[in-house]
């Protein structure tokens, strides 16, 4: 008998400013890799991209930009939909089996768009180890943060886990 799984949201990049919408590009959103590597999102795979300005909902596949630029480019015919100077809000996700749910790790990634979407704080947060626990504590954990104005270009990969 196949285990129920559930789609789980791994990582997120949010409140990025969409720096060009590309629409001669074949399909694709370019993403700056340091954005990238903070969500763990891994080039060629799939995200939703939501786009806060006009509440348009997207599903597309990251490839990376260029290092250090904060580069957020919606391609192809997503360009429609994206603007430059839009906000957005790109996830990543994996299929997961319901016993590996609990304790699994959600990563936000918050980027201040004002500042070519330097990253401000990362936030790994804990799924509960039962459904009984949903409400009952508090299970993130604040890994990184910066005041934004600093050079935030490191690769930001945790050195711990939440356990």
């Amino acid at each position: 008998m196949l285990e129920a799984t559930r789609l789980f949201c791994y990582g997120k990049i949010h409140r990025a400013r969409v720096t060009d919408a590309n629409l001669n590009y074949i399909g694709s959103i370019t993403i700056d890799p340091i954005l990238l590597r903070a969500a763990h999102i891994f080039p060629y795979t799939q995200v939703d991209v939501v786009n806060i300005n006009n509440g348009q909902r997207l599903q597309t596949y990251a490839i990376e930009g260029v290092e250090g630029s904060g580069q957020i480019c919606l391609n192809g015919a997503a360009a429609h939909h994206f603007s430059p100077d839009d906000l957005c809000i790109i996830m990543g996700y994996e299929q997961v089996p319901l016993s590996l749910l609990p304790n699994k790790i959600h990563r936000a990634v918050l980027v201040d768009a004002a500042l070519e979407n330097k990253i401000c704080s990362i936030r790994e947060l804990k799924v509960p180890a039962s459904i009984d626990q949903i409400g009952n504590n508090d299970q993130s954990s604040q890994i990184f943060t910066t005041d934004c104005t600093q050079d935030n270009t490191q690769d930001h990969t945790p050195d711990h886990t939440i356990n």
